[in-house]
């Protein structure tokens, strides 16, 4: 992580960068987030990024007006051309003078940056443990909000089983992993559930759908029922930061032949050309 980190307009070393106690954020979580991948200095799909950033802040309510521009300069500073590194940008509602559940009149937004570089996933390329869980999680999960205590410990839950990500069942369907979107391929289709309030509307997930689309690679969107999961003959999670990970092994049993398989291979393939050619 780098020492220099942006704090409501002014970039300081992380250690001086504090907070109000009686900020929003701390006191209810009450705030939003966003991870946004840089690539040799260049921030990837920044435009998609931050028309999400805009959809959650609409979806708590929250007014906070920037260009896709002012927030590029905000960020710039922060990066390094010569390593592949993420921005963590999270803004509250602010400090309130007093705790209230009620949208305090006068408060100002806590906008608060930090980068740090995108370490190799463990797994990545080999493949991962992942554990269905059911989803205990808040109704608005296509809010990228910074209250991720049922994520939490829905992830904790499977890797105290010893796995890397649980992937989430709702009314006998799977919607995304813990911190993850999901994908499958079931009868040689690639299928990721569509985006409603259930998901996360992943950036990276949009990204593979494209490349699918572009290279014939046959895919839609469509609901996955939990027992279509289990005889999938891949199964992958996706993140900004992590990419496209293949699931190897669902609970306890292994996915096909417990290998990464020949569709993520060559979508693994489509994706670091997509971003190599960006750069």
């Amino acid at each position: 992580m780098s020492d220099q980190v942006y704090l409501n307009g002014e970039y300081l070393p992380l250690a001086e960068a504090k907070v109000s106690v009686l900020d929003r954020g701390f006191l209810f979580g009450d705030g939003i987030y966003e991870v946004i991948p840089a690539y040799a200095g260049r921030l990837f799909r920044l435009e998609d990024h931050i028309a999400r950033l805009n959809n959650s802040l609409s979806g708590i309510r929250l007014d906070l007006n920037k260009t896709v521009a002012e927030w590029q300069a905000i960020f710039q500073p922060l990066l390094e051309s010569d390593k592949d590194q993420y921005i963590y940008l999270q803004i509250t509602r602010g400090y309130a003078p007093k705790r209230d559940h009620g949208f305090p009149e006068q408060a100002v937004p806590t906008v608060f940056a930090m980068c740090s570089e995108i370490k190799p996933f463990a797994g990545r390329l080999s493949g991962i443990k992942a554990v269905t869980l059911d989803d205990n999680r808040w109704q608005l999960c296509n809010i990228k909000a910074i209250t991720l205590l049922g994520n939490i410990l829905l992830r904790q839950e499977a890797l105290d089983q010893d796995c890397a990500e649980a992937i989430l069942v709702k009314n006998g369907y799977v919607v995304e992993g813990a911190a993850s979107n999901l994908f499958a391929v079931i009868d040689g289709e690639l299928i990721t559930p569509p985006k409603t309030n259930e998901i996360l509307p992943g950036i990276t997930r949009d990204v593979i759908l494209e490349l699918a689309q572009a290279n014939n690679i046959p895919c839609r969107e469509d609901i996955i029922a939990e027992e279509a999961l289990q005889n999938a003959s891949e199964i992958w999670v996706t993140s900004s930061t992590r990419e496209i990970v293949p699931v190897v092994e669902l609970n306890g049993a292994a996915v096909a032949d417990g290998k990464p398989g020949p569709v993520w291979q060559a979508m693994d393939q489509l994706l670091q050309a997509y971003k190599k050619s960006l750069s």
